[in-house]
């Protein structure tokens, strides 16, 4: 995490910590900045109201799981191992990804989780991006290997990565 302003701390703490216990739509700035102990103009100053604060966590949050990636390319060249990184990224960041990703906001994740690996996709091959087969079978392995782990993230993590990981099949032609 970059440096930032301690108001600018508070807040996101204080956030993180009233949204382990509330969901957003009960969350009010007031009450964040009586419990982060900061006038409501210091939140103004940051965000423009709670649910910006929000998707600007979210963003960070999957853009740290991007950038946590050992080799972005293998998406394209070896999924199944991509899989696996892109499994343990999520584990890491487990604890967050919960209380940022809860309740309404549980389906954001695979959604800006598939958006960001277009993106990354297409950086690296232009040519896929109005590629229709490529895109459905990203939304088709992003949205599918998410439930599957949300389904069975009780059971162990490297069992269920790894039989997530067989069932990707697909190698684009580069």
């Amino acid at each position: 995490m970059k440096k930032m302003p301690k108001s600018q701390k508070y807040i996101i703490e204080t956030f993180l910590e009233l949204r382990k216990h509330k969901p957003i739509e009960k969350m009010s700035v007031v009450e964040l900045c009586k419990k982060a102990d900061i006038n409501k103009s210091t939140f103004y100053v940051y965000y423009h109201d709670i649910y910006d604060l929000s998707e600007q966590l979210e963003d960070e949050m999957v853009e740290n799981i991007k950038n946590s990636l050992a080799d972005p390319e293998s998406i394209i060249k070896d999924p199944q191992s991509f899989t696996k990184q892109l499994f343990n990224a999520f584990s890491k960041e487990n604890e967050k990804i919960a209380i940022l990703f809860a309740d309404s906001r549980s389906s954001q994740l695979p959604h800006k989780i598939l958006k960001t690996l277009q993106e990354l996709v297409f950086s690296l091959h232009p040519e896929y991006r109005n590629n229709q087969e490529i895109n459905i079978i990203l939304t088709y392995y992003i949205y599918g290997a998410y439930y599957a782990y949300n389904e069975n993230k009780n059971n162990d993590h490297n069992y269920v990565v790894s039989v997530i990981a067989s069932l990707i099949k697909w190698k684009a032609d580069i």
